[in-house]
């Protein structure tokens, strides 16, 4: 098995948003804020190349949308979606797998592409299946209020039609085990319905895919939730859990969005599960 991190593009969000009612003098710390309020963050994916499957996971924004659209979220940066693909050589045709962990844009909005002449879309992936699970599906497909804005139907509904969509199994509790990609999966309902956190075995080591249970190294503290997520109470219990099977197993916790920290460990202290070291891809991919 090899892995590889993609880099499907930067961009900024408000750090209020980011870390819901703590203080900004908490939070700046680690992750500190432009004239404008607005943090670092990025869409860094993962590439997993196990025998004849090729699984992405995740995938960014996508380009399709408009300027107006990139212009609430002030990308920066060069990084694309298919320019990290080609820079470990390997195209979009080449994936075999796509697995989303969950259908908010800023995760799955690279699975959608417009056709050639504009009038209509098309999977980015042609030759490759889609992931998600029946819950997550159903809530992403009749969204809620909150999340309505987050769930595009352009970057969600060309996959289904395409007949290239793909339920992983459920688990009875939250965790399956050796799921249909090959690697454990944590369901984690917090941030929104049945989000999938992959857990994948790699030389001896656990891989732990974080998407948005922990954004960024500075949400490792329980508290620091984001005001993103629909049942935060639901947050802190699956953060704690999930951090402390960290701490006690030597997870190493491959960090999506965080810009500036690829791969973290982390380990019990007094207050709580804390930061232990910071890698980069490099040192644990090669």
């Amino acid at each position: 098995m090899n892995l590889y991190p993609i880099n499907a593009g930067n961009f900024k969000l408000d750090g209020g948003a980011m870390f819901g009612v703590v203080p900004k003098s908490l939070w700046q710390r680690t992750n500190p804020a432009d004239a404008n309020n607005m943090i670092d963050l990025t869409a860094r994916c993962l590439l997993i190349e196990d025998g004849n499957r090729l699984i992405l996971i995740d995938n960014g924004m996508g380009n399709k949308q408009s300027s107006k659209f990139f212009g609430y979220y002030h990308p920066w940066g060069d990084d694309t979606l298919n320019g990290s693909l080609k820079k470990h050589g390997f195209h979009t045709d080449d994936i075999t797998d796509v697995f989303m962990t969950h259908l908010h844009f800023d995760h799955c909005g690279g699975s959608i592409k417009w056709n050639n002449d504009k009038t209509g879309y098309e999977t980015a992936f042609k030759n490759a299946y889609f992931w998600s699970n029946k819950n997550h599906w159903q809530w992403a497909t009749q969204p809620n209020r909150r999340e309505k804005a987050s769930f595009l139907k352009e970057n969600i509904l060309p996959i289904k039609e395409s007949e290239q969509l793909k339920f992983t199994s459920l688990p009875e509790a939250d965790l399956l085990k050796n799921s249909e990609l090959g690697f454990d999966i944590f369901f984690a309902n917090g941030h929104t319905e049945k989000q999938m956190i992959p857990m994948i075995n790699y030389n001896g080591k656990t891989i732990c895919f974080m998407a948005d249970l922990l954004p960024t190294v500075g949400h490792l503290p329980i508290p620091f939730v984001m005001g993103y997520d629909t049942r935060p109470l639901l947050t802190l219990d699956e953060k704690e859990k999930f951090l402390s099977l960290a701490a006690d197993n030597n997870y190493y916790l491959f960090l999506e969005h965080d810009a500036h920290n690829e791969i973290i460990t982390v380990k019990h202290t007094e207050k709580g599960v804390r930061l232990a070291n910071i890698y980069s891809t490099n040192d644990i991919f090669n």
